[in-house]
C-alpha cells in the first residue's frame, strides 16, 4: 500500500464529475488500499479519488465504525437537517458550518462488487454526502457563503 498525494482546491480535476466503475480489477483494489492508507496518514475520515487524481466513481469512509467502501455510490432517499462542521483534506486549514440531511439511504457497490445499502444518520450521514459530493465536482465551500469559512484542522 502506498500514501497517495492529496489533490489541493484549484486543481481541475476536483471540479470534474467522475466516471463510473465498470468492472472491480487489481488495479481498482490497489487504489481503494492505497486510499484508505491515504485517508488514515492524513487523519482524515473520508477520501474521494479525485482527491488523489483519479477521476472515477470511489470514496472511502472510517468515521470511527469500522472502514466503508464505496463504488458509484448514491444518495437514493434521505431527510431531516443537520448543521455541522465539515473540513476537507483538499482545503486544508478551512472549516465551516454546512448543512446537510439528517439522514440518508445510500446505495453503492462494496470491493468486492457487491450491492450494499447503507443508512446512516449524524458523522456517517455527513461523511456520505460530503463524499459523494466530490464525485460530482461539489467542494463543501460551493454549498456556503464563502465568508463563512473559518480556520480549523480542516
Amino acid at each position: 500500500m502506498a500514501v497517495l498525494k492529496v489533490i489541493k482546491a484549484g486543481d481541475p480535476v476536483l471540479r470534474q464529475p467522475t466516471q463510473p466503475v465498470t468492472r472491480i480489477t487489481k488495479r481498482v483494489s490497489r487504489l481503494i488500499q492505497d486510499m484508505f492508507e491515504t485517508m488514515y496518514a492524513e487523519d482524515g475520515v473520508g477520501l474521494a479519488a479525485p482527491q488523489v487524481g483519479v477521476s472515477k466513481k470511489i470514496a472511502v469512509i472510517d468515521v470511527g465504525e469500522g472502514p466503508i467502501t464505496l463504488i458509484n455510490p448514491k444518495v437514493i432517499n434521505g431527510f431531516g437537517e443537520d448543521i455541522d462542521v465539515e473540513g476537507c483534506l483538499s482545503i486544508p486549514g478551512k472549516q465551516a458550518y454546512v448543512k446537510r440531511l439528517a439522514q440518508v439511504k445510500v446505495e453503492a457497490l462494496n470491493e468486492k462488487g457487491r450491492s450494499v445499502l447503507i443508512e446512516a444518520e449524524g458523522m456517517l450521514a455527513r461523511a456520505l454526502q460530503h463524499e459523494i459530493d466530490h464525485l460530482n465536482g461539489i467542494l463543501f465551500t460551493d454549498l456556503i457563503d464563502e465568508k463563512e469559512i473559518f480556520e480549523g484542522d480542516g
